[in-house]
């Protein structure tokens, strides 16, 4: 159970003089982000120079990204995490404009037939359910807190419920199922701990159940996922070529991996080589022990994420860390079980280690979140 000490209201002279930002998380952190980098440096090379000359491309602007995400998220580690609460309306009605704009032709940017991105002027792309993966979050999080046993009620619940079922329209429309799922995943989690009855979830999940059955057998490219995922050499040189080619990628690592940097996958035989399918690149090049090295920090970095939550000082600050680690770990979960083939291709990417600016900066900046809200964590009392 979450210690509810939302009453205590600080002081000035507290909110000046927190503690330190937890160090093992900001370690953990820091140190995934490093082997991400190099991984992606180490597996797009192939395809940076095939598409523009330079072998350093997709690395040079991932981190650009990096260098800026950090600062951010040092930043909004010294915020009061109690701004968050303030800021939660507002950043959930950008995401649903920005969702919306999204469709909008001339607006939304289209690739491998989903339109799910916003061009800038050429300039920068921002992908609206990203946003909104935060939005949710911060929302859910200030909402529950503020209701306390009022959110457990049927009544209190239906706002919430609205909300993710206008969420899954939207991103339907796009179409963005892996979203979807996920962001149905963390909500669910966050009325979970906020105290919503165990058998509402049975109920709630039959029935998200059941539409998920309906919209995949209605969905021709999503049936033909299913289909490729059962046996990817029904169509070896379509559908089923990067699932061939990421199994092919782990199982030549053995191991102790090919060495960094010396993938044969990466050299345009796997596609999205430094995006959704870049633990394949880590376990050809690192080998089975690398890869579990990499599991094992992600591990320890959602473990130390829910340890932080069960201190927190207050239940919006523990809602909130419930949030980000559990997205952090539906995300993990879900991108290691497409790229192993343990489930149907779906575009999510690793955190930290899938190619993508948007994904990283907003990454970086929810674990400044943590560390916020870390440094107001009671310090044990002595003796």
């Amino acid at each position: 159970m979450l210690r509810d000490k939302e009453t205590e209201l600080l002081t000035p002279e507290e909110q000046l003089a927190r503690g330190p930002m937890d160090l093992p998380f900001l370690l953990l952190t820091m140190l995934l982000l490093g082997i991400g980098l190099v991984m992606v440096l180490s597996a797009s090379s192939a395809s940076s120079y095939y598409e523009s000359g330079n072998a350093t491309h997709y690395f040079l602007r991932q981190a650009l990204f990096a260098g800026p995400g950090v600062v951010v998220m040092f930043l909004i580690s010294k915020i009061n995490y109690q701004t968050f609460r303030g800021l939660s309306v507002l950043l959930l009605v950008i995401s649903f404009v920005g969702l919306v704009l999204v469709l909008v032709p001339g607006i939304g940017e289209t690739r491998n037939h989903a339109t799910r991105w916003i061009n800038f002027m050429g300039l920068f792309t921002i992908q609206p359910s990203e946003i909104m993966k935060v939005a949710v979050i911060l929302y859910f999080s200030a909402r529950i807190s503020k209701m306390r046993e009022k959110a457990a009620t049927i009544r209190g619940m239906l706002p919430f419920v609205t909300i993710l079922a206008a969420i899954a329209v939207l991103l339907y429309l796009e179409p963005h199922m892996s979203a979807t799922i996920l962001i149905f995943l963390v909500g669910a989690a966050l009325l979970f701990v906020g105290g919503a009855k165990l058998h509402w979830f049975v109920g709630g999940g039959l029935i998200a159940a059941t539409g998920l059955y309906f919209v995949i057998t209605k969905t021709e490219y999503m049936q033909a996922r299913i289909d490729i995922w059962k046996d990817p050499w029904l169509d070896p040189l379509g559908r089923g070529f990067q699932t061939i080619q990421s199994l092919y990628a782990i199982g030549s690592g053995g191991l102790l991996g090919l060495g960094l940097g010396r993938s044969r996958q990466k050299y345009l035989y796997l596609p999205e080589e430094h995006n959704d399918f870049v633990f394949a690149i880590v376990c050809e090049e690192l080998g089975f022990i690398g890869g579990s090295i990499v599991l094992l920090l992600f591990a320890l970095l959602i473990l130390r994420g829910y340890w932080l939550a069960i201190h927190a000082r207050d239940r919006f600050g523990s809602l909130v860390i419930v949030g980000i680690t559990t997205q952090l770990a539906v995300q993990v979960f879900l991108n290691i079980g497409v790229v192993t083939n343990l489930f149907p291709v779906t575009g999510i990417s690793l955190p930290f280690f899938s190619y993508g600016g948007t994904a990283l900066l907003i990454q970086l900046a929810e674990m400044g979140m943590v560390l916020s809200v870390s440094r107001q964590i009671p310090a044990p009392k002595s003796g």
